[in-house]
């Protein structure tokens, strides 16, 4: 089986869960005290202090791991391209992490089609500086054809299956196959819906039957504080 892990985007505990975690000093650590993973998502919108990424992970414990979402600079204004110089400064804040760095997440602009000499020479870029997990969210149609799947799977990039899907193929994750990447931001209304027990059982059942080395669930309907909720359900299911 696969080594699981449940995650939100933030780490955020509403109110109306957070007796379902233990006390403590931090938001942070409370969360880390059930989940050994969480979504880092306010990298893709600035920059932040050494000191915010090395508490970070001092408030975490050892197998703790966190994804990182690549700055929207690189792929939303520079849509990928030209965009060394702002890969090498994102993945040394990222590195600040240490060993508590997981994947790197790519989320591209549903406007972004697939181009292969950008999106070859932006995967070379980036795996020319780092060697680690790489889950990409292509939202555009293109990025589903068999192209852009040989492109991920050459580059060991995975790609991620989103929720609302925006394409059939969304509804497993694909490209390189050593790494599972669900991203569940809510449906029918996005980053507010909950998910339903029949929705999170079907979840559990494709999280315990992945081949991947490594899987990552992670909840992004943050926005009604349901994710924490979801995430907590699921994890309680899978552990049953």
């Amino acid at each position: 089986m696969s080594r699981i892990r449940i995650a939100t985007a933030g780490w955020a505990a509403p109110r109306t869960v957070r007796h379902r975690f233990p006390d403590a000093a931090s938001g942070l650590q409370r969360y880390a005290g059930r989940f050994d993973a969480a979504e880092i998502n306010s990298s893709f919108y600035r920059a932040h202090r050494a000191s915010t990424w090395a508490r970070w992970a001092d408030e975490t414990p050892a197998g703790f791991r966190f994804a990182v979402k690549a700055p929207k600079t690189i792929t939303h204004e520079r849509r990928l391209a030209d965009s060394a110089e702002l890969l090498h400064a994102f993945l040394a804040e990222a590195r600040l992490l240490g060993p508590k760095l997981g994947p790197i997440l790519v989320q591209l602009p549903p406007s972004l089609a697939f181009d292969l000499a950008v999106a070859a020479g932006f995967l070379e870029t980036l795996r020319a500086r780092y060697d680690g997990p790489v889950a990409l969210e292509p939202r555009h149609p293109t990025w589903f054809e068999a192209g852009a799947e040989a492109l991920l799977v050459a580059a060991q990039v995975a790609r991620v299956s989103a929720d609302p899907p925006r394409h059939p193929a969304d509804a497993r994750p694909g490209g390189w196959p050593g790494l599972a990447y669900w991203r569940l931001h809510g449906s029918p209304r996005m980053y507010y819906s909950a998910y339903d027990p029949t929705h999170l059982e079907a979840l559990a059942a494709q999280l315990r039957a992945s081949p991947a080395q490594e899987a990552w669930c992670v909840f992004d309907n943050t926005t009604s504080g349901a994710a924490a909720e979801n995430a907590l359900d699921l994890l309680e299911m899978l552990a049953g």
